[in-house]
């Protein structure tokens, strides 16, 4: 083992007109492994979605039971129905597994091969046939290094905007060309899927002509990020609260009104407010010297669990987080695309304010914040930590 890590994310939007995407994606995690596999469904709609989401489950389950390609291959010949239509039982697919974090195997079956960035630039793996069951697939096995990307698609990217806005659609050397251009570091899995999705979408003038997928691995090092939200329900737990909060390694961040003056007494720092609404809808920020980010509390998380669920959904919002610099998308940014791990340290003092039956909250509403903000972070494949004070 190394001190990297895997961060993983994807995109995908449906054929118009239909209400199934025919493209699937299953992401398998443990100890030793992460196993990507995204599998398109011949066709589109129902039967397309049903072949995908079979071959997908069938293929990611094998390989992390450790089964042997040939094995997956023979098991997804035999087991996918056949379409009356056509005469076959058809659905392509890519698989990436990373082992260790120390090396990936790139396996592929007609769809278009897997782009790998490497310190941002297009690098050329090798690659090697094997026949299968009559089938011809790709394998690789890549050592890997810190920043690697990699970027698995359906075939409805490479052929966006045919016959509209492209004359042969947006082609696999297109495509790099384009992510070159528009990479950046501090981009997450997410953020490059994304990017190349909306792309995608753009061309197709937001009627895509078949379902697209993009879905990506990006190999980094290990990021901590603590956040502390809300005081300790007893006053004497401050001190002891805040130690062990400013003991632990990465960046830190302080959320609420109280937190943030208790946190500039521990410091012996002024806390200074900032009186910039950026966001009518989001408090303005501060700064206490040595936290790296002081944002109000209820309203500023709430518009981050927003953002974490859109990011699970329709990823609608990315953009607006992505690019405003107002606390709740500075947060999103850093617990989103910067951290690999995140530690809450939660006060249970409750807060009057909080409990207004007018307010579209419940009762201790910071508990429930947490609680979901904290799924939707291990949903994109975090490591959460809390502790309750």
């Amino acid at each position: 083992m190394n001190d990297l890590c895997v961060d993983v994310g994807y995109k995908s939007i449906i054929k118009f007109g239909e209400q199934l995407c025919g493209d699937m994606v299953q992401i398998v995690k443990n100890p030793e492994s992460t196993i990507l596999v995204l599998a398109d469904g011949l066709g589109s709609g129902v039967k397309a979605n049903i072949l995908a989401t079979l071959t997908s489950k069938i293929i990611s389950t094998m390989i992390a039971e450790h089964m042997s390609i040939e094995e997956c291959v023979n098991t997804i010949t035999a087991t996918l129905p056949i379409c009356k239509t056509r005469g076959v039982a058809y659905s392509t697919f890519s698989i990436i597994k990373v082992t260790n974090n120390d090396f990936a195997e790139i396996i592929q079956y007609d769809n278009p091969n897997v782009i790998l960035l490497r310190e941002g630039k297009h690098f050329d793996y090798p690659t090697e046939g094997r026949t299968i069951s009559g089938k011809t697939v790709l394998y690789s096995k890549i050592d890997l290094q810190c920043g690697d990307v990699f970027i698995t698609m359906s075939d409805g990217a490479i052929y966006a905007g045919v016959g509209e806005t492209l004359n042969f659609g947006w082609q696999r050397d297109d495509i790099i060309d384009y992510i070159e251009r528009e990479y950046r570091t501090d981009f997450s899995a997410q953020g490059v899927a994304a990017k190349i999705v909306d792309a995608c979408n753009d061309l197709y003038m937001q009627k895509p002509g078949d379902d697209t997928t993009v879905a990506a691995i990006k190999v980094r090092k290990r990021e901590a990020v603590n956040l502390m939200f809300g005081p300790p329900r007893n006053p004497a737990d401050d001190n002891k609260m805040l130690a062990m909060f400013f003991a632990k390694h990465g960046k830190h961040i302080v959320s609420g009104g109280t937190t943030s003056n208790i946190t500039a007494k521990y410091l012996g720092k002024p806390l200074v407010a900032s009186i910039n609404y950026i966001d009518p809808e989001v408090p303005p920020t501060a700064e206490i010297e040595g936290v790296d980010l002081v944002t109000e509390g209820v309203l500023t998380i709430n518009k981050v669990l927003e953002y974490a669920k859109d990011c699970g959904g329709e990823d609608k919002l990315y953009s607006e987080w992505h690019s405003k610099n107002d606390g709740a998308s500075q947060l999103a940014r850093m617990l989103f695309d910067e951290a690999t791990d995140i530690n809450f340290y939660v006060g249970r003092a409750i807060n009057p304010a909080h409990q207004n039956p007018n307010l579209p909250i419940g009762f201790n509403i910071k508990m429930q914040l947490v609680d979901e903000i904290s799924n939707e972070l291990k949903r994109m494949g975090k490591t959460v930590n809390v502790s309750y004070f």
